[in-house]
């Protein structure tokens, strides 16, 4: 596929959590439906879960449980790329989106499916135990910059912090639901355009999750870690990351540490790379990448048609 609309892509990116939707495997069934459905057998024999009935049919609820939408996402997200792969898509880079960031490395080849997999089941099993216990709250603020949202955290009442840096003007707060609410409130008569609550399980990116650091750990050890065969871009560090090691320390500092992805898109803008594609459920990440790059192209494989532009050129969805 030399002249498709795949050979233009730079930066391929995947998802996190909050971009599950009904149906969201049904697009790379359609399109690739040998590989897509290879990719969820072995997921479902890798964490016992029916993936493939809960991504076709799965409801909200079902998706919106944490233990579920991890490996949800990654096996959706993995089944494009497979699919995409097979066409000959062949991006300069890969970054992923918080849980995205374990997609990337399965991608690059640092981490083999089943270990990925595994790894984010567990992950998500015990971040709902933390969600259970501490309860906890997230919230976007939009149209105020970082700085502002960083001063109301440090001086908010109750425990609140940056859990993702999304955009120059969209940040994410995370942490007990006082210390968020507070923070919400201050961000809307600051004039943010909109404070929102994220329907989410716990308190992602932030303090309290380092209760469960150790047991993560203790996953993260039992797997291989390779150099990756593809440019990495950390959303972790906002930088590029090349071996295979620090992506096991990373991983397990991910859980506290905030998700940099406005730094993610500011390497790709170095690189002189505006042509990218979210691999996944949704298209949060492409709307992002709009208000970071202004001059970004972005294609997304949300739905069937979109999952065909990217080795059809004459069907390009590229925008």
């Amino acid at each position: 596929m030399t002249d498709s609309a795949a050979a233009t892509i730079d930066l391929a990116m995947f998802p996190g959590q909050g971009s599950q939707r009904p149906g969201m495997a049904a697009a790379a069934l359609d399109v690739f439906p040998e590989i897509a459905r290879k990719v969820f057998s072995r997921a479902e024999s890798a964490t016992d879960l029916p993936l493939t009935e809960l991504c076709v049919s799965g409801s909200k609820e079902q998706l919106t449980r944490t233990d579920i939408t991890q490996p949800a996402v990654v096996t959706t997200s993995v089944a494009a790329w497979e699919g995409l792969r097979s066409t000959g898509f062949h991006p300069r880079a890969v970054a992923g989106h918080s849980l995205g960031e374990i997609t990337a490395l399965i991608a690059a080849n640092v981490l083999e499916f089943e270990s990925g997999l595994a790894i984010v089941r567990r992950r998500g099993e015990l971040m709902a135990q933390v969600g259970e216990l501490t309860g906890g709250a997230m919230a976007a603020i939009i149209g105020l910059e970082t700085e502002q949202v960083e001063r109301m955290c440090a001086t908010a009442t109750g425990l609140v912090e940056v859990a993702n840096y999304n955009s120059p003007v969209q940040t994410v707060v995370s942490g007990d639901a006082d210390g968020v609410n507070a923070v919400a409130a201050e961000a809307k008569r600051a004039g943010a355009k909109r404070a929102v609550r994220l329907d989410v399980g716990a308190a992602f990116h932030c303090s309290l999750m380092s209760t469960i650091e150790a047991e993560f750990a203790a996953e993260l050890d039992r797997h291989e870690f390779r150099d990756p065969t593809i440019t990495v871009i950390s959303s972790i560090t906002g930088t590029v990351v090349n071996d295979g090691e620090e992506f096991r320390r990373l991983l397990r500092s991910q859980l506290t540490r905030p998700v940099r992805w406005t730094q993610v898109m500011e390497v790709a803008r170095q690189h002189d790379w505006h042509s990218h594609a979210e691999l996944g459920p949704g298209k949060v990440l492409a709307g992002l990448v709009r208000a970071i790059d202004p001059v970004a192209v972005v294609a997304t494989t949300a739905t069937a048609r979109h999952l065909l532009s990217l080795s059809d050129p004459s069907m390009s969805t590229l925008r």
